[in-house]
Formats: C-alpha cells, sequence, structure tokens
C-alpha cells in the first residue's frame, strides 16, 4: 500500500503461458507497483531533467505540424469515463482483442486481473494515462495482434518468476512518451519532440505506432536486463535513453525507420 492508500500487483510466472488467477495482491516486500504507486511516484524518474542553465531550442511550427499537435493534444487531455458508453465499449473491445476465447461476465469483474490491471475495475488504473492509454493498447492489439499477445501472456524470451503486469506497464508507457516528448507544451522544448512532430505531421497515428515500438522495446531491454519487478524503473529509463537515440539518428524519416521497429510483429 502506498501513502495515497494505492494497492500492489504483482504477476508471478508459472509458466510460458498466461496463467489464470497468477495476478494477486501482496506486501510491498514482494510486489510490482500497481499505477497508483508507479504513476505517482515510480514514472517521475524516469522523466531526463536538465541540468540549470541548459538552453533550451525553440523551433517554428508548421501550420500542418501545429494542427497535428493539437489534434493529439485533445486526446490526451480527455480522461477516461466509465459512465461515457463510448469509452466502456472500448474497454470491452479490448477484452475481446486480448482474450477473444473467453467472455467478459462485467465492466468491473476480478477477470481483469488476468490482463494486469491493478484489480477488478480497471477505470481506476487509467488516472495517470486518460482515455489515450486505452486509445493506445487498442490500436497495438489491432495492429500488432502478434506482438500484442506475445506480451500479454509472457511468450517470448525467458521471463523473469516476477513479471510487471501488462496492462498497467502500458499505461506507464502512455506516459512516459508524453512526458518524453513533451506533448503538454505549447510547442517542443527539445530535438525529440520537434523530430517527432515531423513523423506526427505525415502520419496520424504516429503516437500509436511509437507506443507499440516503445512497448515491445522495453519488453526487449526487460529480457536482455533479467529484469524482474524491482527493476521496472530502470529498464522503462533505458527504454526511454534508446527511444531517443534512434529518434535522433539523422537518416530516420519516419517511424518505420526506427531499429526497434522490426521487432514487432503482426
Amino acid at each position: 500500500m502506498d501513502d495515497r492508500g494505492g494497492s500492489f500487483v504483482a504477476v508471478r510466472r508459472i509458466s510460458q503461458g498466461l496463467e489464470r488467477g497468477s495476478v494477486y495482491h501482496s506486501s510491498s516486500a514482494e510486489v510490482v507497483a500497481g499505477s497508483a504507486a508507479w504513476l505517482g511516484r515510480g514514472l517521475s524518474c524516469v522523466c531526463v531533467q536538465g541540468r540549470d542553465g541548459d538552453p533550451r531550442p525553440s523551433f517554428d511550427l508548421t501550420p500542418a505540424q501545429e494542427e497535428c499537435l493539437q489534434r493529439l493534444q485533445s486526446r490526451i487531455d480527455v480522461a477516461y469515463d466509465s459512465s461515457i458508453s463510448q469509452h466502456q465499449e472500448a474497454l470491452k473491445d479490448l477484452w475481446k482483442l486480448a482474450f477473444p476465447e473467453e467472455e467478459l461476465h462485467g465492466i468491473v469483474s476480478e477477470q481483469w486481473k488476468e490482463m494486469g490491471w491493478q484489480g477488478k475495475d480497471p477505470s481506476t488504473d487509467f488516472r495517470g494515462g486518460g482515455f489515450i492509454s486505452l486509445e493506445n493498447l487498442l490500436y497495438f492489439a489491432r495492429q500488432f495482434p502478434k506482438s500484442f499477445q506475445d506480451l500479454l501472456r509472457k511468450q517470448v524470451g525467458d521471463r523473469s518468476v516476477w513479471e510487471y503486469p501488462f496492462a498497467v506497464a502500458g499505461i506507464n508507457i502512455t506516459f512516459m512518451l508524453i512526458q518524453m516528448l513533451d506533448l503538454e507544451a505549447v510547442k517542443p522544448r527539445s530535438i525529440v519532440g520537434e523530430t517527432f512532430l515531423r513523423f506526427l505531421s505525415v502520419n496520424e497515428s504516429a503516437f500509436d505506432l511509437l507506443y507499440c515500438i516503445a512497448f515491445k522495446l522495453m519488453d526487449q531491454q526487460w529480457l536482455s536486463m533479467r529484469a524482474s519487478y524491482m527493476e521496472f524503473n530502470t529498464v522503462m529509463k533505458s527504454t526511454r535513453r534508446q527511444l531517443e537515440r534512434e529518434i535522433m539518428v539523422e537518416d530516420i524519416t519516419s517511424l518505420e525507420d526506427l531499429p526497434s521497429y522490426s521487432l514487432l510483429s503482426q
């Protein structure tokens, strides 16, 4: 339990498949933090802080870039609201894509823990990422179903005994990208953010696509570092640094050119 009253969630690896009932609540000594802790406290250290006096570049946006940024910011501003039928339907769609063979018994159900939500009501986990984090997961499931299922069910690689919860990790990735790209600013204050806007101006789904790349890259980093739940923030920092390096490569003209894009499978 963290100091804001949030609980913790741990996912224990039993076999290569996703084990039903493998998510459970435990003491803070043997857990991976759920979104209340990850978004409230853990992710604050993922952001690379500039040193005092570092110059911040200023960029002039083209009208097309400014329009694309405003549309993306409008998406970011939408909070998940369980009273809105469209939001409920989107959440149900995510379940169908994740577990097409299993019927969901209710919008509030213990079944959600199978996907790596903190509790039986996913709406409590969205406060850090908003509705766009659900849209990101839906895009991932639809565009790259094999990679989505591999990560959901932890089917690739020599996994840790204690694994990160899939859905809550996804919300953290949305939050990390918003920070990394400085998307809540009037205009980007970093070269990484400015470069991303060039991608966005030619591909309206650039943020969703970068999300898929980041999720798969995070999992690869997780495996290569042989990480367990206590190293999640370290893995996220490494993932962010790698994404920034790839985006900054001079001959990269689209997200599909990023080396980590090749990790995705449809």
